[in-house]
């Protein structure tokens, strides 16, 4: 069931609905518990139905509106209008290490940290 298609029903036929849904999930869930179910996505789908049903009655409840998606003209449909273009990413600096340089490298000695060591 598509959304578009609930949108054309009245609050009447969408609460008639939501009961048969409501009832059909209950149904489900009863005959998995009793292996009796032989279709399992059948628990999901209807769950969804019953979940775009209630959330199409709330928004008429609230007094939202939704209008229907207007048709695009073919030419600006493409992907690439509809993307911004991506930014090119600086080119990071090189980093020059002790080495290369040919300095030698300086190794820090650990202090111990207990004070009968150091004695």
């Amino acid at each position: 069931m598509k959304a578009a298609d609930l949108r054309e029903k009245s609050v009447d036929d969408l609460t008639e609905l939501q009961k048969v849904l409501a009832r059909d999930v209950f149904q489900n869930r009863l005959k998995n518990f009793t292996n009796r179910l032989d279709d399992t996505s059948m628990m999901r789908k209807t769950k969804r139905d019953l979940a775009r049903v209630v959330t199409l009655l709330r928004e008429r409840a609230m007094g939202i509106v939704r209008a229907p998606k207007a048709a695009k003209d073919p030419a600006s449909a493409t992907p690439e209008a509809a993307k911004p273009a991506k930014k090119k990413a600086a080119p990071k600096a090189e980093v020059k290490s002790a080495a290369a340089e040919g300095k030698p490298e300086k190794v820090a000695k650990k202090k111990s940290a207990k004070k009968s060591e150091a004695k």
